[in-house]
C-alpha cells in the first residue's frame, strides 16, 4: 500500500499531479458495449502531449500510451493537421486505384527501416499483418508447421492466436489451429533445432516480448534463429507490432540486434492512434506475390497513409529515436527505487520488476496520477510511454515510486 506520507506530500514534482481517486467505473445500465475488457478505474475525456484528462478534470501522466500506440503523444499538431488535410482531399479510395499518399508511405517506411525490404503491404492491425505474414510463408514453402517462442503474443485472430503463447488454454476458441504449431522455450538456443526443421514454414518471434513483461530476446538467440531458418529453408518473421517503429531507440529491433528477418510486421505506433499496420517483405518474399495473392478493403487507405507519413516525418524531424534512447537510460538510472528491484527491456518498452505484485503497484501509481501497464509476469509493471517523454515526467514517476512501500 502507499505510505501515509504519499497523499500528504506537497513537494516538487509530486505536487504537479492530482490523484484521480479510487472511484471504480461500472458500465451504465444500458451500455451496449460487449463487456469483455478489464478496464482501469479511469475515464478519459481528453488528452494532450503525455497527459490524459479524466472526466473530473484531473491530469494523469500516461506512461502506457494506449498499449504502445501513442508514440507521438496526443494532439500532435503535425499529425492532426495531416489527417485533417487528407480528410478534405480524399478520405478513402481502395487499392483498386493508385494514390500518391500510399506510395509515399510505403517508400518512406522502407527507407525508415534501413533494412533490405522489397515491398510493403498495408493492412489494419497487427494481428492482420501477422496473419498475412504466416499465410505468405505457408504458401511459399508448402509446409504446414510454424514455430513460435514461449511468452510471445501475436494477436487474437485464427492464425495469429495459434502462435500466441497460452491462447489455447485461455481464449483461443477455434476448434483447431490452421497449421501445426510448436513453441521454442524462450532464450533456449539449444532447443531451436528441435523445433525448426525441414517441415517448418516459418518462425515468428517478438524480438522484445511486450505482454510477457518487456523481455528482450537478444542478438545471440535471434541470430541462431536466423541461421537455423537459412539452414532448413524456413522464413523468419519479426513481429514488431509493439517493439517496432522506434520504440527500441532504433527504427526496429531488427536494427538494434543486427538480425535480418524475411518479413517484419509493424502497427501500433505506426499510426499514432489511426488504425494501420504493415507487412514489410524481403525482395525474395516480394517476388513470390502475384495479383490477388493478398487483399484488404481498408488497408492502405489514404487517411491511414497520411498518418504513417506524419509519424515518420515527426520521428525524423523531432529526433525522437535519440530521445527514446536518452529517456530509456534515464529511467534505468532513476527508477530503481521503492518497490522496483530491476528494469528490463529496450528503449521505451520497459518493465519495472517489482518486489510486490505489479497490479498493486500499478493501482497505487494510478492513485498518484500516473498510468502504467502490467504484463503476464505478475511482478512486472510495463512502461510504453510516448516518445515525446521528458526527464521531468520520469522524475514524477521516480518520486511516486519512492513514496510506495517496497
Amino acid at each position: 500500500m502507499p505510505k501515509k506520507s504519499q497523499t500528504a506530500s506537497a513537494s516538487g514534482t509530486r505536487a504537479a499531479l492530482k490523484s484521480p481517486g479510487k472511484t471504480e467505473l461500472r458500465p451504465p445500465a444500458r451500455d451496449f458495449q460487449a463487456q469483455v475488457f478489464a478496464q482501469y478505474p479511469l475515464e478519459v475525456a481528453s488528452a494532450s502531449g503525455v497527459w490524459l484528462m479524466n472526466t473530473r478534470g484531473e491530469r494523469v501522466l500516461d506512461l502506457y500510451g494506449g498499449h504502445a500506440v501513442a508514440g507521438l503523444g496526443y494532439a500532435h499538431p503535425a499529425w492532426s493537421a495531416a489527417l485533417a488535410e487528407q480528410a478534405q482531399t480524399c478520405q478513402f479510395q481502395s487499392n483498386a486505384v493508385a494514390m500518391q499518399v500510399r506510395a509515399k508511405a510505403a517508400r518512406r517506411l522502407v527507407r525508415f527501416s534501413k533494412l533490405p525490404f522489397g515491398s510493403v503491404f498495408f493492412v489494419n492491425s497487427g494481428a492482420e499483418a501477422n496473419e498475412n505474414a504466416l499465410k505468405v510463408a505457408l504458401r511459399m514453402t508448402g509446409r504446414a508447421h510454424v514455430a513460435a517462442v514461449e511468452g510471445g503474443f501475436h494477436g487474437r485472430t485464427a492464425a495469429a492466436g495459434a502462435v500466441t503463447w497460452g491462447a489455447q488454454a485461455k481464449w483461443y476458441g477455434f476448434p483447431r489451429t490452421p497449421f501445426d504449431v510448436s513453441f521454442i522455450p524462450r532464450g533456449a538456443s539449444g532447443a531451436i533445432a528441435e523445433h525448426v526443421t525441414t517441415d517448418t514454414a516459418a518462425v515468428i518471434v517478438e524480438p522484445v516480448q511486450g505482454l510477457a513483461g518487456a523481455v528482450p530476446l537478444g542478438s545471440a538467440f535471434l541470430a541462431t534463429l536466423r541461421a537455423r531458418c537459412d539452414e532448413v529453408g524456413a522464413l523468419l518473421i519479426f513481429d514488431e507490432v509493439q517493439c517496432g517503429m522506434g520504440r527500441t531507440g532504433e527504427p526496429f529491433a531488427a536494427n538494434l540486434y543486427s538480425v535480418r528477418p524475411d518479413m517484419l510486421t509493424a502497427a501500433k505506433a505506426l499510426g499514432n492512434g489511426f488504425p494501420v499496420a504493415a507487412l514489410l517483405m524481403s525482395p525474395m518474399v516480394s517476388a513470390s506475390l502475384r495479383t490477388e495473392s493478398l487483399g484488404t478493403t481498408f488497408g492502405g487507405g489514404p487517411m491511414a497513409c497520411a498518418a504513417v507519413n506524419a509519424v515518420l516525418a515527426a520521428i525524423r524531424e523531432q529526433r525522437l529515436l535519440e530521445r527514446v534512447r536518452r529517456l530509456s537510460a534515464y529511467i534505468r538510472r532513476s527508477c530503481l527505487v521503492g518497490p522496483v528491484s530491476a528494469v528490463q527491456g529496450e528503449g521505451l518498452l520497459l518493465g519495472l520488476r517489482t518486489t510486490r505484485a505489479a497490479k498493486e503497484i500499478q493501482a497505487e501509481l494510478l492513485e498518484c496520477g500516473i498510468l502504467t501497464g502490467t504484463s503476464s509476469d505478475a511482478h512486472v509493471v510495463r512502461l510504453l510511454p510516448p516518445y515525446i517523454l521528458e526527464e521531468q515526467h520520469v522524475d514524477l514517476l521516480r518520486d511516486a515510486l519512492k513514496d510506495l512501500d517496497p
